[in-house]
């Protein structure tokens, strides 16, 4: 277990991990619809196991319908990611949580500034691991009562062909407010997404403030998206800057 995790901890800084377990959550339902459910499934908030199985169908849904243009195009998934994925993202929980300790030593501007920031570098994060999409089939674990959790783990198995499968659990909350259940982490192989970030962003907080990992992140969420073995045109790139 000890040796599985440090391969783990490699893995996740390669930025493979975060693939792996993105794409585990979104290839989940694809094959719902391709076997002729055509309209878009409706969100039970409510249920955080369905939840995150509909959201993944209809995120799935929206790419393989844009899938011409966004091969011309790829920055076309971050707006996929923002209007199908994000609304089911406690993002602003996961930011905190990021800040961590140093939570105290922030001013209110300060936090007010990072959230949005974060939000939109975990789209264009996102939206990169689309780029690895190979339907990755996935199992999932029972759904088990949640009536009286305010944080349930939605665990599931990711079959890789040729390698080891990859156990990825999905945590999510229920808003005290509204009762309804958003994502805010990934565990894939006991390494979790948010720690990782967490531990990668402390020490820069810490010595250089938090406005100063803002700009950071701020500059990382601008990134095109690009196919590996694809890149995106010279043209193209000059046309998303201007």
């Amino acid at each position: 277990m000890i040796v599985k995790n440090i391969k783990s901890m490699n893995f996740f800084k390669s930025g493979l991990l975060l693939a792996c377990m993105l794409l585990g959550f979104f290839s989940t339902s694809v094959f719902a619809f391709e076997s002729g459910q055509a309209s878009k499934a409706l969100v039970d908030k409510k249920d955080p196991y369905l939840m995150i199985k509909t959201v993944a169908g209809n995120t799935f849904k929206r790419f393989a319908d844009e899938q011409q243009a966004i091969q011309t195009d790829p920055n076309i998934l971050k707006n996929i990611v923002r209007e199908e994925l994000m609304p089911y993202i406690n993002y602003k929980y996961s930011a905190f949580k990021v800040i961590g300790k140093h939570l105290k030593k922030t001013t209110a501007q300060e936090r007010k500034d990072f959230v949005p920031v974060f939000r939109e570098y975990l789209v264009t994060s996102y939206a990169q691991v689309f780029t690895l999409y190979e339907k990755q089939p996935v199992e999932f674990a029972p759904a088990k009562k949640f009536s009286d959790k305010k944080i349930v783990a939605v665990d599931t198995r990711v079959i890789m062909t040729g390698r080891d499968n990859i156990d990825v659990s999905f945590k999510v909350r229920k808003d005290r407010k509204t009762a309804e259940w958003k994502a805010f982490d990934m565990v894939a192989e006991g390494v979790s997404l948010l720690d990782s970030k967490q531990a990668e962003l402390s020490g820069v907080i810490r010595q250089k403030g938090l406005p100063y990992v803002t700009e950071l992140l701020k500059k990382k969420s601008e990134r095109n998206i690009v196919f590996k073995d694809k890149p995106v045109s010279k043209t193209l790139a000059e046309k998303k800057v201007g």
